[in-house]
């Protein structure tokens, strides 16, 4: 069964998306956590990085898009990229995605 994110990068549930390239689609969150908030999502379906094979592959679209999009927003102050791996970690959809978060100074240590 498509996840979530497959049926939105089908165009199946509306979505309001930023970014799209063969590799991946980025779009807003619904929920954000920052005035720029998100998602960054594989086109293939990976449940999470604890799935992810070894090698280049999907890990490398997601942060090669991160770099394209803060520069499509001219971030100059910043962005940070996050992906959570299990329900511990805030993990809702199992489907790799990279939150995509700016706009605002971002407190560490997060959550």
């Amino acid at each position: 069964m498509p996840s979530l994110f497959t049926k939105i990068m089908n165009r199946e549930i509306p979505a309001e998306i930023v970014y799209e390239d063969q590799f991946v689609v980025a779009f807003k969150d619904i929920s954000p956590q920052a005035p720029v908030h998100l998602l960054i999502v594989p086109r293939t379906e990976v449940s999470g990085l604890s799935t992810l094979p070894e090698g280049d592959g999907d890990h490398q679209h997601i942060l090669s898009a991160a770099k394209k999009i803060g520069e499509m927003l001219h971030l100059e102050g910043g962005y940070r990229v996050v992906i959570n791996q299990g329900p511990d970690a805030g993990q809702t959809v199992d489907h790799l995605h990279a939150h995509f978060l700016a706009g605002r100074p971002l407190g560490w240590p997060p959550g």
